[in-house]
């Protein structure tokens, strides 16, 4: 996984998208990032590494709340864990139901940042976790992660 809490705060996502209508996740806008990360979130979840393979790239890293940075194939490892099972999926969607979370994507060319954020504090002093995407080869790729606990959440 990219981290314990960054699959809980990644589940968010969930919460703010539940899979409302499909969307073309390899257009370049705010809701085809949003789209592409739920689809992270659920291959996760599920333990399907071969899209996780086609949308994490090679050098990509996650840092944790804590400061350790989780590379790319220690995230393919744990998503392989949660194959057959949904006991980290009803963690993390109780994690969300503890944790009210917004979204926004700041969208520059081929880049894209995407945080959650407490609503109580705002996306400026409540961030607890971004994603940053590039897009290449006609689609978005997850490149890096950055994970924190602002106001002890």
């Amino acid at each position: 996984m990219r981290h314990p809490l960054a699959l809980a705060i990644a589940i968010l996502a969930f919460a703010a998208t539940a899979h409302a209508a499909r969307v073309d996740e390899t257009a370049r806008t705010a809701a085809a990032v949003k789209a592409v990360d739920q689809h992270w979130l659920d291959a996760e979840l599920d333990g399907d590494t071969a899209y996780l393979q086609t949308l994490l790239l090679p050098g990509y890293r996650s840092v944790g709340a804590d400061g350790v940075a989780h590379p790319r194939q220690a995230i393919l490892a744990h998503a392989v864990q949660n194959r057959g099972s949904d006991r980290k999926r009803r963690e993390v969607e109780a994690w969300i139901k503890e944790h009210p979370s917004a979204q926004s994507v700041l969208l520059q060319g081929d880049t894209a940042i995407l945080s959650f954020y407490d609503p109580a504090l705002g996306p400026d002093r409540g961030v607890r976790s971004a994603d940053i995407f590039v897009y290449v080869g006609g689609r978005w790729h997850a490149l890096y992660s950055q994970h924190a606990r602002p106001g002890g959440n």
